[in-house]
């Protein structure tokens, strides 16, 4: 029988709930949140974003992010970071390489030459602790000096929270030692509901007039290049697939879209990161962020391994990612805005997810 506890919210409902137990006998919560317009689900097990009911046009709801019915699937399937939190350094580090105060730090590669959302066992793939806060949830995770070779011991707190229509994620971070800090969720969103059909014909608008282009192995080059005259414009309302396909080198090398966008206004102040629309539901997403960057991807490595729920099998370009971030390889980059985190400074971020619909 699950333990199940209920906290009664001025906003809502927060409901926890033994959701299984790792190998080693740790308990692992789920988080059920709910507004009476949305329900969220998250886990301490790699604080991941479980699920979202939201309506579509009619007021049917239905899941819009991709993910497993069992916790035991997030712990034996080879990681999609389906709605995890990724870190301690989210995205890609060219080489798994970095020089920081004059010493140079290596991180497990895991993504070919690269390292990839933390090294071969980031933030993903442990229990963080969890405790109710108004409207939601705050999970805690530390990392300690020299985990996945990165220096300091870093507590990483993580807070989930719904009000009305809208998710908050609220990311923080402090440091004994200096170090480098990127944490993202990579939620895959697929606004048709309940895992139906692809994203290709959903429709973004991005808040950017620039991107990083990226090298064969999807590391930035340093440039901060115009979406103008490219496939990668999506400053007006355009449908993923309309030319995912384009003659390219950018979305040759990606495979569809795997690029971090670079977001107008100013770093730091909440600010439009991007629209989604799905002509067929109705249902919009609206992402708005303090983070610099975001990455848009496409889910072109999606390849049918995975199976999520209702059985369904993850093909390529099944749902996307809008990844609020600072840029990827930034260590390496003295152009682009600085990750590192020295003691006595908090790291702190907001991204916001608004689900909507257009009649």
């Amino acid at each position: 029988m699950m333990a199940m506890a209920l906290t009664s919210i001025a906003k809502g409902e927060v409901k926890m709930a033994i959701w299984g137990h790792t190998a080693e006998g740790v308990a692992v919560p789920i988080y059920t949140l709910t507004s009476g317009q949305i329900e969220v689900r998250v886990t301490a097990y790699g604080a991941h974003l479980v699920s979202v009911k939201a309506p579509d046009r009619t007021g049917k709801m239905a899941d819009v992010v991709l993910g497993f019915d069992s916790l035991e699937t997030y712990f034996i399937t080879p990681s999609p970071y389906l709605g995890a939190i990724v870190g301690r350094y989210g995205n890609r580090i060219a080489q798994g390489k970095f020089t920081l105060d004059g010493k140079t730090y290596q991180i497990p590669l895991n993504n070919g030459p690269n390292a990839l959302h933390g090294g071969t066992k980031g933030f993903d793939q442990y229990v963080w602790q969890g405790k109710e806060v108004p409207d939601g949830v705050e999970f805690t995770h530390v990392s300690p000096d020299g985990d996945m070779g990165f220096p300091g011991t870093l507590t990483a707190k993580v807070k989930y929270t719904v009000n009305g229509n809208t998710l908050r994620i609220d990311y923080t971070a402090t440091t004994d030692k200096d170090t480098v800090v990127n944490l993202t969720n990579h939620a895959y969103f697929d606004l048709h509901g309940d895992d139906k059909g692809t994203n290709l014909n959903e429709i973004v608008e991005i808040n950017a007039h620039k991107y990083t282009p990226v090298d064969a192995t999807l590391i930035p080059t340093g440039e901060l290049a115009p979406v103008a005259g490219t496939p990668l414009d999506f400053r007006k309302p355009m449908a993923i697939g309309a030319r995912i396909d384009a003659d390219n080198a950018q979305l040759k090398i990606a495979g569809g879209y795997d690029h971090n966008f670079v977001l107008n206004g100013k770093a730091g102040t909440l600010r439009l990161a991007a629209i989604v629309t799905d002509p067929e539901s109705g249902r919009k997403l609206t992402v708005e962020t303090t983070e610099p960057g975001v990455q848009f991807y496409s889910g072109n490595f999606l390849d049918g391994t995975f199976t999520g729920r209702h059985g369904i099998k993850y093909e390529k370009h099944k749902g996307f990612c809008l990844e609020t971030q600072h840029f990827p390889d930034s260590p390496n980059h003295a152009n682009f805005p600085s990750t590192e985190l020295k003691p006595g400074e908090t790291m702190h971020s907001t991204t916001t997810f608004t689900f909507g619909v257009e009649k």
